[in-house]
């Protein structure tokens, strides 16, 4: 009788090994790719005056870390009265800039004062056209993210709470092995169901750097021009009120032109073509710069239609915009099944 009672048990102590050894691993896997460190971190004094030379190693919606070369790191926000401009220039006055062409690998000079919680609040930021260059062709646009600091903090306490939940089920579970014949059986249909609740989690977590495109379009424009038609801004009205009611989205805005033209005078009116709807956003419609990827004008490349025909080049003629949104914020929370005590 012992025997037997120790085999019916069997299945169920299979199980809760299983569990026991899942409900760690989610927490191992959430540290592993939210990695933080205090080593090497400059803090400023609140008010203090700083001027930092380095290069841009970390980019997030409101802040960029710069890395001198001490290898120190120290965090600068961008507010809206943030001076951004390159070096030189006309009357050494310099080219001014929007903070999305602040990018990862940009060598540059930041000028500000401390803030309350330890960073430096930029108030001039400068850097020459040539390593501007280098950092865009090293990286076309940015990876704006938001709230990230928020999100993980989210994430990292539904993974505690499912781990509490799941510990209070394997408990559960051991008291309805103790009272039935069935135990075994429902104990291992238990532990499937939070495992896949674990797996779940691991998904959405894995999810939270990932973006998804919620809306486009297309805008066009005349031969040579890069003036938004009355239809362009209507088409532009309509997808800056969806994207100001989504949660979490950022607008990625692409430039194009047809073949028309040399190479470099079409990469060129591509770029203005970009920076004409970044301009109509911002100023129309209030969206944060923090909100829109850095422009980028491909030129003649990547046409969707047949340069040699003339409706083919009205639509190669064109500015895509695009609402993305983060993939995490998308998928519905896991949600965990506690087993009944009954059968």
């Amino acid at each position: 009788m012992v025997t037997n009672r120790f085999r019916m048990l069997q299945p169920l102590v299979l199980a809760f090994g299983l569990a026991l050894i899942l409900s760690p691993a989610v927490l191992g896997q959430y540290s592993t790719q939210n990695p933080t460190t205090t080593s090497r971190a400059r803090t400023v004094s609140s008010g203090e005056k700083m001027k930092i030379k380095g290069v841009v190693v970390k980019r997030d919606a409101d802040t960029f870390t710069i890395r001198d070369a001490n290898g120190v790191d120290t965090v600068a926000r961008l507010t809206d009265t943030t001076s951004v401009k390159t070096k030189g220039g006309f009357l050494r006055s310099g080219q001014n800039y929007g903070a999305t062409n602040i990018l990862r690998g940009l060598n540059l000079e930041v000028e500000g004062r401390g803030g309350a919680s330890g960073e430096l609040i930029a108030e001039k930021v400068r850097f020459a056209d040539s390593d501007l260059r280098v950092a865009r062709a090293v990286e076309s646009r940015a990876n704006p993210l938001e709230e990230r600091a928020t999100s993980s903090e989210t994430k990292l306490a539904q993974v505690e709470q499912n781990a509490q939940r799941l510990s209070g089920q394997i408990d559960e579970l051991a008291a309805v092995s103790n009272a039935a014949k069935g135990g075994a059986k429902h104990a291992q249909e238990s532990a499937d169901a939070a495992i896949a609740g674990v797996n779940a989690t691991n998904e959405r977590i894995s999810a939270l750097d990932d973006y998804v495109p919620q809306d486009s379009i297309a805008v066009n424009f005349k031969v040579g021009s890069a003036l938004l038609s009355k239809a362009s801004q209507s088409q532009l009205d309509n997808i800056a009120a969806k994207a100001l009611n989504a949660k979490g989205y950022v607008i990625e805005v692409s430039g194009f032109a047809d073949s028309t033209g040399s190479i470099e005078r079409n990469r060129a009116l591509s770029q203005r073509r970009a920076d004409a709807v970044i301009r109509y956003l911002v100023e129309n419609h209030r969206i944060p710069l923090r909100r829109i990827v850095t422009p980028y004008g491909y030129g003649e490349s990547q046409p969707i239609a047949d340069n040699r025909t003339r409706e083919g080049r009205t639509q190669n003629r064109r500015v895509e915009v695009k609402v993305l949104v983060n993939k995490g914020l998308l998928q519905a929370a896991p949600s965990m099944t506690t087993p009944g005590s009954g059968f």
